[in-house]
């Protein structure tokens, strides 16, 4: 065997040593990423029914509405005065926390939870507690009563 053989042979050797390692690394990267990634969420029968029942729910609410147009437009709307009435002491706030605050049944953290009011939200302030860290609020579009954390509501002057 001669020297040029030799090197031949040592050259095309390590060539094919890369070509192998970098084979190989590939393969794995591609199953790494494959298997990596995160399957699709998967779609119980309980979700299946509530996405029939939300359906339904929202064809109801289309055809109450149309209804109620026609109804409303033969019947004198209420003046604006009714509908501002409050008890007395009790005011108009918005929700200015950005994420929004959960109503409690009682003025306290301790206490389960109600129900929640969305960032900009109107509600009226019905009463504070004792200590005038809890204010008792109801949601004007639900009717929804419930303790909220005070500090979290700014009164509401002028409807927006």
């Amino acid at each position: 065997m001669s020297l040029s053989g030799l090197a031949k042979f040592v050259v095309g050797f390590l060539a094919g040593i890369v070509l192998l390692l970098l084979g190989s690394a590939a393969a794995g990267l591609f199953l790494f990423s494959t298997l990596s990634a995160t399957p699709p969420r998967p779609v119980f029968p309980e979700e299946k029914q509530q996405k029939k029942v939300t359906n339904i729910n929202t064809k109801t609410s289309t055809v109450a509405a149309t209804n109620s147009k026609l109804v409303s437009s033969t019947q004198v709307s209420p003046s604006p005065s009714q509908e501002t009435q409050l008890e007395p002491g009790a005011y108009k706030a918005r929700v200015k926390w950005e994420s929004g605050l959960s109503m409690r049944s009682e003025a306290n953290f301790e206490s389960s939870k109600v129900g929640g009011v969305a960032y900009n939200q109107e509600v009226v302030v019905l009463q504070d507690s004792d200590d005038k860290q809890w204010q008792k609020v109801r949601v004007v579009e639900t009717n929804e009563e419930g303790w909220v954390k005070a500090g979290n509501l700014e009164q509401a002057d002028t409807p927006q």
